[in-house]
């Protein structure tokens, strides 16, 4: 067998992501659950590195020996795109690959609020994507600079680690760079960018303090930016990327913050009552109470504004889950196990 025919069984059987390791049979995940392939044979070392090592070009090969990880996207004509990752693992080579569609989905697809509609029709400010490792943020992103490409006349400019899925200019001219090979690192991409007339920016992640620093001042400079950070929730959003800067800064960058951010869009994937899954999210949006909030560091305190302002736009994560639960998208025990007050998920007689 072939890499690409282990790829395509896996997206045919609606798979997610693909895990190899030696002694073991292939790991799918389905619907976010690992199922074994019972009717594959347990991989050997040799098997996994017989199956790698002809996708690589002798570049990747000598990375990959050298730096014992290493991350590539690699692409099935007319199926789809992985993101692809390699590793030593108790001295044999290990495998996650992650699918990525062919089709970007649209913001309906996703049952984005719509608030998100409004965001990234503006013209400027710090728009950032947060969640978990696997929680659908690049889905949700391309979905998001799909419709700035399809009605805005802009210029688009993605930084990727790898590039996921492939954009096709429409109103947009969009240019998709990735990390190794149309860049060096993100921060050196960043401090070049501004003289390449951009109108969006999309960084895959915020890694570290130099990234983080450079992304805010883009967003100062009055470009619309999309960022991804692995937090939970947009107050934890908040502190991390203060919390990343020497306390000397943290002042100013909560000040910076408070100026430049426009919203954080923080999602979680459910199963659906259906099969397959479903995201639930919470939006903040940065409103004067709170960009004061962020200002005088009372982080903790934006949850309640956000429970408030409803009208505004805002939502928090028990809101979008009471809603999820009344459309029949997930059942009663999911929707309460990832609410922080499950009771509000009873109407106002104390019934489901």
């Amino acid at each position: 067998m072939k890499l690409e025919q282990l790829f395509k069984l896996a997206m045919e059987q609606g798979a997610s992501d693909i895990h190899l390791l030696a002694g073991s049979l292939p790991i799918f995940r389905i619907d976010g659950v690992l199922q074994r392939l019972p009717k594959m044979p347990e991989f050997t070392d040799k098997m996994i590195e017989n199956l790698v090592m002809p996708v690589l070009n002798e570049g990747q090969r000598n990375k990959f020996i050298k730096n014992r990880e290493l991350d590539f996207s690699f692409e099935i004509k007319g199926c789809c795109r992985l993101r692809v990752n390699l590793h030593w693992e108790r001295g044999s080579i290990g495998l996650v690959a992650r699918i990525v569609p062919s089709v970007i989905p649209s913001m309906e697809d996703i049952l984005m609020p719509p608030i998100v509609y409004e965001m990234i029709r503006q013209e400027k400010g710090l728009i950032l994507l947060t969640g978990p490792a696997g929680c659908g943020k690049s889905t949700s992103l391309a979905a998001m600079i799909n419709l700035i490409n399809q009605e805005q006349n802009r210029h688009i400019i993605t930084l990727e680690d790898p590039i996921e899925f492939i954009f096709k200019s429409d109103k947009s001219i969009i240019r998709q760079r990735q990390l190794g090979t149309d860049m060096l690192t993100f921060v050196d991409s960043l401090r070049h960018v501004l003289r390449q007339d951009p109108n969006v920016l999309m960084v895959g992640e915020m890694r570290d303090l130099e990234t983080i620093a450079a992304t805010i001042t883009l967003a100062e400079t009055g470009h619309l930016v999309l960022a991804t950070l692995h937090t939970y929730d947009a107050g934890q959003t908040i502190d991390r990327i203060v919390d990343v800067f020497p306390p000397h800064q943290q002042s100013q960058i909560r000040l910076q913050l408070s100026i430049t951010l426009m919203g954080i869009i923080s999602q979680r994937l459910l199963p659906k009552t259906d099969g397959g899954r479903v995201a639930t999210r919470e939006v903040l949006l940065n409103n004067p109470a709170v960009a004061h909030l962020i200002r005088d560091n009372k982080i903790s305190q934006i949850r309640s504004v956000m429970q408030t302002s409803a009208k505004d736009g805002m939502l928090t994560m028990d809101q979008d889950l009471k809603s999820l639960y009344k459309r029949g998208l997930v059942n009663k025990a999911v929707a309460e196990s990832h609410m922080i007050d499950p009771s509000t998920l009873m109407d106002e007689n104390g019934d489901d």
